[in-house]
């Protein structure tokens, strides 16, 4: 039976799994689509990249103790850092933070701990720190479905990125 953090892990694998197979698919496409403007949930899939991106990173901050103002307050040169890189710049920022992702949840000592979210536009929450991972997993879930749908939208195919693939990938 998988403790916790394992479980954890797993879940993140399975974030961690999705985004770079949305990558792959992107570098397969014709280059000008990562940052063509269309009328859609983003103005571009280089947009919502960036996006789930940023949202990662401020979760991260939170997990390691920042409040979510100080996260989202960081978020904002993270973005524009982040738009001003090419898909493959992006991938490899990606990738870093995988890894300090990992090591985070990899060594956190009790993800079960209570602990009080203040979010300034919803307000107090007592979750879980396993929450905040269920939290990046599933935002990075909903935005690549917005991916999938403007590829369609632009005449191309995506790529399949759910959970019950990834857990025949993983076999």
């Amino acid at each position: 039976m998988m403790d916790l953090n394992t479980h954890c892990l797993r879940f993140y694998d399975f974030h961690v799994w999705g985004n770079k197979r949305i990558f792959n698919r992107l570098k397969e496409l014709p280059r000008h689509l990562y940052k063509q403007e269309i009328q859609s949930v983003f103005p571009s899939v280089a947009k919502v990249m960036v996006h789930i991106y940023k949202v990662d990173c401020g979760w991260l901050d939170i997990l390691m103790g920042k409040s979510m103002r100080e996260a989202m307050e960081a978020s904002v040169p993270i973005e524009a850092d982040a738009e001003a890189k090419s898909l493959e710049e992006l991938e490899a920022m990606y990738d870093e933070l995988s890894i300090r992702f990992r090591a985070y949840i990899s060594q956190h000592e009790d993800l079960e701990k209570e602990v009080v979210l203040d979010n300034p536009y919803a307000g107090i929450l007592n979750t879980r720190y396993s929450e905040f991972v269920i939290q990046v997993v599933n935002h990075g879930t909903y935005h690549r479905g917005n991916i999938s749908a403007m590829l369609h939208q632009m005449g191309h195919s995506s790529v399949m990125t759910e959970y019950g693939l990834f857990m025949y990938h993983e076999e």
